[in-house]
């Protein structure tokens, strides 16, 4: 569990961050020597427009890095190359606001019954695709477990149904935080 505190730098080095890539500046210095922003885990960075529709989301399930350096990576990469979108524009910065999930470790599961539809996300493999959906998604969409997994599935260029057919299937926990809007 982050701390408040640890939560807002978070935010604060992902938006610096973003806003020297975007306005072509050095990035922010950062002593990044502070307890579970060091920490190595994985994590999502978001941008949402103003009116909370999607303008881009990076993120990776484990990285060597500490916690700050991951965030600070999928940051940029939000901004810059989530290939849904074309690279954010500096005159975009402040109608955006940023959201940060932090991962658990992936857990397999055997029985699509261990998904709690708010508590987890998803990670779904068959074969070379791959797909992925943050557990707020399904809040925010009102999806079942079933339209959560069809969802995940279609996130990963698969079948709807693909989840019942042989299909590897994780789940993660997030810590979820954002800017004020």
């Amino acid at each position: 569990m982050l701390t408040e505190a640890e939560k807002k730098t978070l935010l604060e080095l992902a938006r610096s961050t973003i806003e020297a890539r975007v306005k072509r500046t050095p990035n922010p210095s950062f002593d990044g020597n502070h307890g579970a922003l060091s920490a190595d885990s994985g994590a999502f960075v978001t941008i949402h427009n103003g009116d909370g529709s999607l303008r881009g989301c990076i993120g990776t399930f484990a990285s060597p890095n500490p916690l700050f350096k991951t965030i600070t990576d999928m940051a940029v990469a939000a901004a810059t190359n989530d290939p849904r979108f074309a690279r954010l524009d500096k005159t975009e910065l402040d109608g955006v606001w940023i959201e940060i999930s932090v991962l658990s470790p992936l857990k397999e599961i055997s029985d699509v019954s261990e998904i709690e539809v708010g508590r987890h996300g998803l990670y779904i493999i068959k074969g070379p695709n791959r797909g992925v959906l943050l557990p707020q998604v399904a809040t925010e969409c009102g999806f079942d477990r079933v339209e959560f997994l069809r969802n995940t599935c279609l996130k990963a260029g698969l079948k709807p149904d693909a989840w019942k057919e042989g299909a590897t299937i994780f789940t993660f926990e997030a810590e979820i935080f954002r800017e004020e809007r």
